[in-house]
């Protein structure tokens, strides 16, 4: 699962929502979260990811897999947050009904 969020990292940190290894049966939605904020199923990106593979499903959806995925770290410069910045990010491996 780890290997699958890698694709959509390379798109960009700053999209919270992925959309990951799309084909016509579905795919890997993968979102942001922290710890300390409700874990993953506490974030406020799992409503958007769900919506996300719902928009996709339409005859509905089931869910093969979930785990967390490799995060990102990037280097911030804005005033009293310099230095690195590491996310976590929660993926959902889906097949269409």
């Amino acid at each position: 699962m780890i290997a699958i969020g890698v694709l959509g990292l390379s798109l960009g940190c700053s999209q919270a929502v992925v959309l990951n290894q799309e084909t016509e049966q579905g795919g890997v939605v993968t979102y942001l979260f922290k710890e300390d904020l409700g874990g993953p199923m506490g974030s406020p990106y799992r409503k958007d990811a769900v919506k996300r593979i719902e928009e996709k499903c339409a005859a509905g959806y089931i869910v093969l897999e979930e785990g967390e995925v490799q995060g990102y770290s990037s280097m911030s410069t804005v005033g009293g947050a310099e230095g690195e910045v590491s996310g976590r990010r929660w993926g959902i491996k889906f097949r269409c009904k």
